[in-house]
């Protein structure tokens, strides 16, 4: 009954977040064909995994998950730029994403850029006008959002997957690029929702600690299902990771060694959410859904 009800709350926060996400994009004073090419890949049908985490965070110590509305809006405008600008030529070079044809194979190269570079700058605007949190709140989140998404965060982990693109890595080095590319948003998530609910300095160290694992945990399961998924499900070919020669974990530890490496992640997430001292009960079933998904 649990996997049942968790499953329903996971539509649930999907559907709040697909209710309020196009609205601030339509809000925008801007030229149509710059709104629709946003508002194509912002309604291209993803889980809203990120949002939805930062909402469950919330609602673990308790709090109403209404006030982290904007901060999660946010997020996924941010992981949506980066699926535009993954998606172009110069960088992995698709042509579908979740079963439908990439932003640039729609708009073009030109317009999908911008797109992703309105989407990655509106983001900052929509934290800052929130009316759900104060001031020191706000540029908490927008500091610490700023660091997970640039140069230091998912920018340099997107740069290292690409230096490492037919080389054959470390897992430290996997790991590294991983902490960044898909760990830092999938990690501000969680931050974000422990910041707004006024969680303790110990309780925002095990969480930042849970989201770590957490977002290797997703990464192994990525890179599983790269190698044994169903396409239909995926949206994009199998096997896509290695005809783009990158180093995964089934390739550096067999499939079998990728599998052990994931249950042993997993372990050592739920061992800080646990200490983290709330209400860790969705998280925890978030945390066996994230390696259970078949897409």
């Amino acid at each position: 009954m649990d996997q049942e009800r968790f499953l329903e709350l996971l539509q649930e926060k999907k559907n709040f977040i697909d209710d309020a996400l196009p609205a601030k994009v339509e809000a925008l004073n801007a030229q149509p064909t710059l709104k629709e090419s946003m508002l194509y890949s912002i309604l291209a049908g993803g889980k809203r995994l990120r949002p939805t985490l930062l909402l469950m965070t919330i609602e673990a110590f308790g709090k109403n998950s209404k006030l982290g509305l904007d901060v999660a809006c946010a997020v996924e405008m941010i992981h949506t730029y980066s699926l535009i600008h993954d998606d172009l030529p110069a960088m992995d070079d698709d042509d579908f994403r979740r079963g439908s044809p990439t932003n640039h194979k729609i708009y073009g190269e030109a317009l999908a850029i911008l797109a992703g570079d309105g989407l990655l700058t509106y983001a900052f605007e929509v934290i800052s006008r929130s009316e759900s949190l104060d001031s020191d709140t706000k540029i908490d989140l927008i500091t610490h959002l700023s660091n997970a998404a640039g140069p230091e965060g998912m920018v340099d982990g997107q740069v290292a997957d690409m230096d490492g693109e037919g080389k054959s890595l470390t897992i430290e080095a996997l790991e590294n690029i991983h902490r960044k590319k898909t760990g830092a948003l999938l990690g501000y998530s969680i931050y974000a929702g422990a910041r707004i609910s006024g969680g303790t300095k110990e309780q925002m160290e095990h969480l930042v600690k849970f989201a770590h694992y957490l977002g290797l945990a997703f990464q192994i399961q990525d890179d599983i299902l790269d190698v044994e998924g169903d396409e239909d499900k995926l949206g994009k070919p199998i096997g896509s990771d290695v005809g783009n020669n990158k180093s995964t974990y089934p390739h550096l530890l067999t499939l079998l060694g990728a599998k052990e490496q994931l249950l042993d992640v997993v372990k050592e997430a739920k061992r800080h959410l646990h200490k983290a001292n709330i209400d860790h009960s969705w998280l925890e079933h978030f945390t066996d859904y994230m390696i259970s998904r078949d897409h």
